[in-house]
């Protein structure tokens, strides 16, 4: 079933969002419209005096490639939801590239310009731009469903909470150590940095156990840089076996694995930077803001038997009773920011090939997503895709992975462009 519709009436103020079915039925009667492609929104024609709205609480499982977002009623009902991925990594690829034209410029045999980073000082929380992405994004998308939706509370994964401690007070030694949260941490991070496969065979969708590189019987340690992820007969196979010995001809998978067991959970660091810039962010919303840790999330995932999924983790973020998925076609929006300042196109070769326009065209801009209803020729048909206007009155759209030329008085703006992409 396909998320429930916003909707508002006539003065844009939020109502409880509808069922698909009743959706369809306020379009066909006419008493509604659509005011918004993404997220899909309709609009009354009319205004609601004193609606009797249900509150709704909006969930966020922020990551470093992906942010999970859901809408949950008091009920445990996750009547919507989303993941959205983020574009950190070509924001720093774009940045190194500019570095290294500057570096370039600087190197050639030019008017000297003296460098001018030393005086810079950066204030306090100062978060890289591939960094600060991730924070901006998720703002931008809880003020668009703030706008159509009644949210009275916000939770997001964040801190590790000692619930037993909170709930129990005097508990202690093994009691507290063996709580019902024992190991998920651990787990989760195990699971995100392998892969969620088994290092030795890359077995995946099985049951997977902490399996110590380096033996605890010949000395190895409990670190984090010593465990890794196995299938049961993987496991059983090498006991306490050295992984030399273990993996004895197969020098190309042991090298893998012992790199990849040094290496730092580079998306768990990008996480952990932008934690509390996004929970500062949230606070400014005004509305309650509470948290839970990733193990917490995972115990609740696994307790009510859910798939993995960004969104399903989101719904099963902080303290949850019940949960029911009324919904599981989600949307899911790719962060693709507006393009560069480029003005003139160029070929391969570096020659200028065509200039981009700054003003729109006939009333549309480049990544505009329009229908196009041509009623003649080669190209006879409906099509819906983004477009590229010409200033000689037709535009470029990407149809079955060609490029169409199509007269733009044939085109009717969807959804303009917004600096995502909704796949």
């Amino acid at each position: 079933m396909s998320n429930y519709v916003f909707l508002i009436d006539s003065n844009q103020t939020p109502l409880n969002p509808v069922h698909p079915k009743q959706a369809r039925k306020l379009l066909d009667a006419g008493t509604a419209a659509v005011f918004r492609r993404y997220p899909f929104t309709l609009i009354l024609k009319r205004v609601i005096d004193n609606p009797n709205v249900y509150p709704l609480t909006l969930k966020i499982d922020p990551g470093s490639k992906f942010t999970g977002i859901a809408l949950v009623t008091n009920q445990g009902n996750v009547i919507w939801g989303m993941e959205l991925q983020h574009r950190g990594q070509q924001i720093k690829n774009a940045l190194l590239a500019r570095k290294a034209v500057r570096r370039g410029r600087r190197n050639r045999n030019t008017r000297y310009r003296q460098a001018r980073f030393l005086n810079r000082k950066r204030p306090n929380g100062w978060l890289a731009p591939s960094l600060k992405h991730r924070v901006l994004t998720t703002q931008t998308w809880v003020k668009r469903i703030q706008k159509f939706a009644s949210i009275s509370s916000i939770v997001q994964e964040l801190v590790k909470f000692d619930t037993q401690a909170v709930q129990n007070p005097e508990i202690s030694g093994i009691e507290y150590r063996a709580g019902t949260l024992k190991g998920y941490e651990c787990r989760e991070y195990l699971l995100e940095k392998w892969n969620r496969q088994c290092a030795y065979c890359g077995v995946k969708d099985v049951p997977l156990e902490i399996e110590h590189i380096e033996p605890k019987s010949k000395g190895g340690s409990d670190r984090i840089s010593n465990l890794c992820l196995a299938c049961h007969k993987c496991n059983q196979c090498k006991g306490n076996k050295d992984i030399k010995d273990f993996l004895k001809g197969k020098s190309e998978l042991l090298n893998r694995v012992l790199k990849q067991a040094k290496t730092p959970l580079k998306d768990a660091a990008s996480v952990n930077s932008t934690r509390w810039a996004l929970f500062n962010t949230l606070k400014s919303f005004g509305l309650p803001v509470s948290t839970g840790t990733g193990g917490q999330t995972k115990f609740n995932r696994m307790r009510f038997d859910l798939p993995k999924s960004h969104w399903i983790d989101a719904a099963c973020v902080g303290s949850v009773e019940t949960i029911k998925l009324v919904t599981t076609k989600i949307i899911k929006v790719k962060a693709t920011g507006f393009g560069g300042r480029q003005r003139c196109q160029t070929n391969k070769f570096g020659y200028p090939q065509k200039h981009r326009p700054l003003r729109p065209i006939l009333g549309f801009c480049t990544g505009d997503i329009v229908r196009a209803d041509v009623p003649k020729g080669k190209y006879k048909g409906t099509f819906t895709a983004r477009v590229c206007p010409m200033s000689h009155g037709y535009g470029e759209l990407v149809i079955d992975k060609k490029r169409r030329s199509i007269k733009l008085d044939y085109l009717t703006s969807i959804h303009q462009k917004d600096g995502y992409d909704y796949p």
